[in-house]
């Protein structure tokens, strides 16, 4: 019985002909803060690092582990969108931007992405393939997941230091009852998304604010 991603989609690309296969996954789509970030990874199949899972089934002790070795093993590139960029194209096409900014960052260049979810970016710079739960069938997807989420961890940390009092090192941005109530204290900071309606809904109180 298969228990994690394995390289069955890799390779089944390869013996197709489509030589280089990288795995893209993203973080921070659903937060009120921070940017989102896209990681694309091309690993090396005789260095496979053990434990290659979907990030959300891991440790942070386990992913910084394994983004270490990820880094160390594989090319690898990793992108963001910012908040302006998020408040001004939507979430959905920032997601997509960062995801085309890494892989046009990859060296060599990919002959597929396979991307995690069922909604491919129309600009990738290269042939790519949607899978619904990627971070769990695909190696090299759950290696982007683990190097997006260690990233934009550590970007929120600094953003927790900077903007004290609402748990953004801890809730890496997500409206926990915390953070929520932290916004309604002391108002957004510039690294919040005000096209997010939390958000948008404290600095416009009113029925404007109901989009």
């Amino acid at each position: 019985m298969k228990t994690g991603p394995d390289m069955t989609l890799e390779d089944a690309a390869t013996a197709a002909g489509l030589g280089i296969v990288a795995g893209i996954d993203e973080a921070g789509r659903g937060p009120l803060a921070g940017p989102v970030v896209a990681a694309a990874v091309i690993l090396d199949r005789a260095r496979l690092p053990e434990g290659l899972n979907d990030s959300k089934r891991l440790s942070a002790r386990t992913r910084e582990r394994l983004a270490a070795e990820i880094f160390a093993t594989a090319r690898v590139a990793v992108a963001e969108a910012t908040v302006e960029e998020i408040d001004a194209l939507n979430i959905r096409r920032a997601t997509h931007l960062a995801m085309c900014r890494a892989v046009e960052a990859l060296e060599p260049a990919p002959d597929l992405a396979l991307v995690d979810g069922n909604d491919l970016p129309e600009a990738l710079a290269c042939r790519a393939r949607a899978v619904v739960g990627g971070d769990g069938r695909a190696m090299s997807i759950a290696a982007a997941s683990i190097v997006a989420k260690v990233h934009r961890d550590a970007i929120m940390r600094r953003l927790g230091a900077r903007y004290p009092g609402y748990g953004l090192e801890r809730n890496a941005g997500y409206p926990t009852p915390e953070h929520l109530d932290a916004l309604k204290r002391l108002g957004p900071t510039p690294c919040h998304r005000r096209s997010f309606r939390p958000v948008h809904n404290i600095l416009y109180p009113g029925p404007s604010a109901s989009r």
